[in-house]
């Protein structure tokens, strides 16, 4: 009995061992040239995962990032530029894959958005600096 146990724990030991490495094995991809491989990476760490909330692709291993650095890998190799892909990817997914979205009216927000509450915010801090410099003078 004592035998049957040792066999079964190993088997379970062996399972999880290999499900784990399996799961934490890297892409091996090849590329015909170093320009290839720079330009993939350089991708995929410029498009977002469609997935994660703030992840690029070569950071995630959700499903989907997986699918995108392959389909990535063969554009690259079939010879589209990066526009293509990129292109492709906002299609696909949207100006959310996109760390750097492009300029645009629908992006206007975006853009300026934080400048404008800045100023706003020093508008408002300036006011109540102004409002209880009069009623320090008054009061006094």
């Amino acid at each position: 009995m004592s035998h049957l146990y040792k066999c079964l724990a190993f088997s379970c030991l062996f399972l999880i061992t290999l499900f784990a490495v399996n799961s934490m094995a890297e892409e091996l991809l090849t590329f015909r040239s170093e320009l290839n491989q720079t330009r993939y990476q350089s991708l995929v760490e410029e498009l977002r995962c469609p997935k994660c909330q703030n992840q690029n692709l070569a950071d995630s291993n959700s499903s989907i990032a997986i699918d995108l650095r392959k389909q990535v890998y063969l554009m690259i190799e079939s010879g589209k530029s990066d526009q293509e892909i990129v292109d492709y990817m906002v299609a696909r997914y949207g100006e959310f894959v996109l760390y750097r979205p492009s300029y645009s009216s629908a992006t206007y927000l975006l853009w300026y958005g934080p400048f404008a509450f800045l100023v706003l915010g020093l508008m408002a801090f300036i006011m109540v600096l102004v409002t209880n410099k009069k009623k320090v003078r008054t009061s006094l």
